[in-house]
């Protein structure tokens, strides 16, 4: 009883310094886009308004107010559940959620990939330590880790589309509004790579450490073939460090979907924040932020969770 009472204390207290940091986001994020140059009643105008007609559209979509006010009303439409509207009239909600499915869909694909990868080759690499193969994907690991999804998406583009045609190049929407297998094996691989790369290193560690434990020299002192030692030994002991780091990463395939849905052109929330940067639209810029923001908020919470729970088991 103690223990989860104190667990949702220490969840409640994470929850809130998480809350705290993400409208401080959202305000760096309005600030930022009202700084950029022009603004949203310009750019929703067609090309050659007069100044008459920017001011009247300024003054409509309240840019003429203090940027300050601007925020404060758009966060008190937020706590509601109004984003509000963008420049071009259109509600920010209706953008937002309908170009968030696309979005979970190929995170989760990525994820997905990215979960059974890492298993695989770090259990891979753990059966021989030190040798050829640990250390090809040690190196291998590091290389893809530095590599962000934009950079791996053009590789992949360069090879599978451009020189050997396997693939395209950009998405597509199919006939009924959804997109082709084909069209999404490239950002899906463009987002999990780097993950893989990251999650590989965190499994090989985990089960290194188990495999320094006393009960697992007992069990290699028996005799136990490697693959049982792996399945009955290290794995359970490992388990709640990678699912920890899973769940951490949950948020970095997220960020990396929307880099990687503009780069592949698909129709997500990355083409959503694609336009509104180049409309200096700041309440959807932020609408973005905040859906993404509370989602990988959510997750990182459950992580904290994961591992405080994990400790305590310990214990």
């Amino acid at each position: 009883m103690a223990r989860g009472v104190g667990l949702l204390v220490a969840a409640a207290g994470v929850l809130a310094r998480r809350v705290a940091l993400l409208v401080t986001l959202l305000a760096v994020v309005f600030a930022a886009v009202a700084f950029l140059p022009g603004d949203a009643a310009a750019a929703s105008l067609e090309r050659g308004a007069g100044a008459a007609a920017i001011a009247a559209r300024r003054a409509q979509l309240g840019l003429d107010r203090p940027l300050v006010e601007r925020f404060a009303r758009w966060m008190g439409g937020l706590v509601t559940g109004d984003m509000g509207v963008t420049a071009r009239g259109q509600p920010i909600s209706s953008l937002v959620w309908g170009a968030l499915p696309n979005t979970l869909r190929m995170g989760a694909l990525a994820l997905l990939l990215t979960v059974v990868a890492a298993l695989a080759l770090g259990c891979w690499a753990a059966l021989r330590p030190g040798g050829p193969v640990d250390r090809a994907l040690g190196l291998g690991a590091t290389v893809t880790l530095a590599l962000p999804e934009f950079v791996v998406g053009s590789l992949l583009v360069l090879v599978f589309a451009l020189w050997l045609g396997l693939l395209p190049a950009v998405a597509s929407v199919g006939s009924g509004g959804g997109l082709p297998a084909r069209a999404v094996v490239l950002p899906v691989l463009a987002i999990a790579i780097p993950q893989i790369g990251w999650n590989t290193r965190l499994v090989r560690a985990a089960l290194a450490e188990q495999a320094r434990l006393p009960h697992v020299d007992a069990a290699v002192l028996d005799g136990l073939p490697r693959g049982r030692l792996l399945v009955r030994h290290l794995l359970p002991g490992a388990l709640p460090a990678v699912a920890t780091s899973v769940v951490a990463s949950v948020g970095l395939v997220l960020g990396g979907t929307v880099v990687s849905e503009t780069v592949f052109n698909i129709p997500g929330l990355g083409a959503v924040l694609t336009q509104a940067v180049t409309d200096r639209d700041a309440p959807l810029v932020a609408g973005v932020v905040a859906v993404t923001g509370a989602l990988i908020m959510v997750l990182l919470v459950l992580a904290d969770g994961v591992r405080a729970w994990a400790t305590w088991g310990t214990r």
